[in-house]
This record gives C-alpha cells, structure tokens and sequence, in this order.
C-alpha cells in the first residue's frame, strides 16, 4: 500500500480533538500554535478518516458541515500541496475535474453580474443576465447526481471509510437548494430579499469551490490509487446516460454493440409463464420507476422505462439502501422500512412538486403468503396529466 492510502492513526485523533476545539470555539490562534505539527503533516487519507470517525459518532450534520468547513479551511494549505498528478482529461476522473473546471469558469462570469445586482437592485438588465447564468450552472446538478448515483457506490465497495461522502452529498443539496431559490428570487417566483439573495449567492459560491477543491485534493486523488482503472471507465458509459454538465467525452470507446445472452425459458408466475426477456420489457414498459429492496436493505433491481423520473445507475445494485439517499432525508426512509419489517405498516405515500411536474412517491412493504417480510418497493410515477383529468372519456380519440 503507497503513502497516500495509509493513515496515521495519531494524526486522525489529533485532528478529531482539533475538531471538537474549533466546534466548542477555543481561540483559534491557541489551537493553531497546539496543532501546528498535524495542520502541517496531515495527508488526505487522513482527513477522510477523521470524517469518517466523526459521521460513525453521529455529529449532528449541522454542527459536522460547519467544523469540517473550519477544519479544512486550516488544512487548505498541507493539502494545496500535497503532490498530485491529474489523469488525463478522457479518462473518468479526468472527466469529471474537466466538468469542475468549466463549473469554476461559469462561477467566474456570474461573480461581476452578482456585483452588479447589488449596486443596481434596480436594473433589471443585470437581473436578467444573471438570471440566464444562474440556470445554465444549474445544470451542474447532473455532476452531483453522477456523483452519488454512480462514484459514491464504487467508493462504498472499495474504501472502508467511506462515510465523509454523506457530509459531501449533504453540501450537494445545500448548493441545488441555494441556487434553485436564487433562481426564484430573480424570476420572481418569490420575492427578492437582497439580504437572503446574498447570503445563498455566497454560500453556493463557497459551497460550490469547497467541494471541487475536495474533490481534487482529496476524494479523487485517494480513488485513483484504490480503484482499477478499468472499474472507473466503467462508469464513463452510465454517467454519459445521466449526461455530464459541460463536458461531454467524445473519444470514448463504448461498446453499444454488446448484446446479452437471454435464457429464454418460461418461468412459472402462478397467474401465467413468462420468459426473463418478457418480463423485462413488461416491468420496463410500466410509466412507473420501480425499485426492489431485499430483506437485508440491498437494492436488487430497479426497472428502465422510456422516461425515468429519478436516475439509477447498475452501480445501485447491491448497495445499501441507507446509503442511496441524502443524510439529511435518509431517516425517513429508514422509518419506512423498519415500519415495514415490524409489521405496523405496509405503505407509505408522498408527493412532490419537481420541475413543473406532480410525483407520486409510494413505497410498498412486499410480504410472503405467510407475511414474512422479503423487502419493500418504490414506485414513483409522474401524474401531473393524471390529476387534471375530468370528467369522463369513453371514446379512443388519438387525433387529440
């Protein structure tokens, strides 16, 4: 194993006590100067450690997002530093640091407009300008989401201490979130607070920077010298499906030619016999997503239908449900399965406003004849046009 994988077990409680003084707000100076020999000899792996220790502590995510930031912003320059040597721009990290970079340019040309709002709250030329910009660095969401759906179970298979990736994806939604309602103020959906405008203008920019330098100097770095090369070009072919934000690899070599050999023989369903290939393109033909969760809370299949209200990615498979979800909102989903194991309920129901569209969220406890519990499953459904019906139709009218 290199350097670069191993940790220093002493550095890691260090940098834990060091944590806990910057959360209890000892004088920083003091805690420098008492710190000073682990500020400056930390290694990634080590920082990846110490989240790791203090997400299994269960630090409330609030309190863990502000002393991580304290932390890092002290170990900024140890790590600036550290030697890396990025892959090239066609491989998939490569990929993805070129994807930050354009994401850094755009933060760039937003930085004079955001000013501007601010010296002329009045002129709505400006407004409008940075209206369009906000919405074209919204689609950096798509990173996030390869991201979690597609990097962060390879990780979760290959690197023990892998839950500083829930401070990350918590950070993921802080920034969709600040930037959607930035967006909303300037559209006017909402009101304009120039105050609260600001505050999220500038959290995402921190957000939004902290992240990329994270990635670069930390997470990447570590994945490369774990991770084969070939499992990581893997993932050039799902996160193309998903679509990168602003850099699209175009000398890829992907083999669109690969057909599945499908045994063909019926399975008995009691109520009728299938072949494995009709019973794929049944559950892919349902206008529903649907997802299976097994017993043990590994997901074990999600359907593929013509248009999918919420990515998933073959790197889902196998993974564990509690790690597929957002920290912030992974309780609840927690609740619904052990509700579902224990017998007290056996569906659950939501529904949500996303891009325009009404979702319909239902989770189902799957259950044997003899109500053995075997998992749960979720289907979403996107019944915008469903809720608008009225009246009746009897007649087949396809020219409407």
């Amino acid at each position: 194993m290199s350097e670069f994988t191993k940790h220093n077990k002493r550095r890691v409680g260090e940098l834990e006590t060091l944590f806990y003084g910057i959360l209890k707000g000892d004088k920083l100076g003091e805690l420098v100067r008492e710190n000073q020999s682990v500020i400056d000899s930390c290694v990634p792996q080590d920082v990846i450690a110490v989240v790791d220790v203090l997400v299994a502590k269960k630090v409330p995510m609030a309190k863990l997002k502000i002393g991580v930031n304290k932390l890092l912003n002290l170990l900024h320059k140890t790590l600036a530093e550290y030697p890396y040597y990025p892959p090239e721009r066609e491989s998939y990290i490569g990929c993805l640091i070129e994807n930050n970079r354009l994401m850094d340019e755009r933060l760039l040309a937003i930085k004079p407009l955001f000013r501007g709002v601010n010296k002329q709250a009045s002129d709505n030329s400006i407004k409008k300008e940075l209206l369009h910009k906000l919405i074209d660095l919204e689609k950096f969401s798509n990173y996030y989401t390869i991201k979690e759906n597609l990097l962060f179970p390879v990780i979760e298979k290959y690197i023990t201490e892998y839950r500083c990736l829930q401070v990350m994806w918590s950070f993921h939604d802080d920034i969709r979130r600040n930037l959607k309602s930035a967006i909303n103020m300037l559209n006017g959906e909402i009101d304009m607070d120039l105050k609260l405008f600001n505050r999220q203008v500038g959290d995402l920019f921190f957000n939004m920077y902290a992240i990329k330098f994270r990635e670069e100097r930390i997470l990447f770095p570590l994945v490369e010298e774990i991770v084969e090369e070939d499992i990581l070009s893997a993932l050039l072919r799902e996160s193309m499906e998903i679509g990168f934000p602003f850099y699209q690899p175009e000398n890829i070599l992907l083999n669109d030619n690969f057909t599945p050999v499908i045994d063909n023989t019926d399975i008995d369903l009691e109520t009728g016999n299938l072949s494995v290939e009709q019973i794929k393109l049944l559950f892919n033909h349902l206008p529903v997503d649907i997802t299976f969760v097994d017993e043990n809370n590994k997901v074990k299949y999600f359907s593929t239908p013509k248009k999918r209200i919420f990515p998933r990615t073959k790197s889902v498979i196998g993974r564990d449900v509690h790690n597929c979800h957002p920290p912030e909102s992974v309780h609840v989903v927690e609740q619904i399965v052990e509700s579902f194991r224990n017998g007290e309920k056996d569906v659950a129901s939501f529904w949500i406003n996303m891009k325009g569209e009404l979702l319909l969220i239902q989770y189902f406890a799957v259950r044997t004849e003899n109500g053995e519990y075997k998992g749960v499953v979720e289907v979403s459904q996107e019944i915008t046009e469903i809720r608008n019906l009225q009246g009746e139709n009897r007649l087949l009218d396809w020219e409407s």
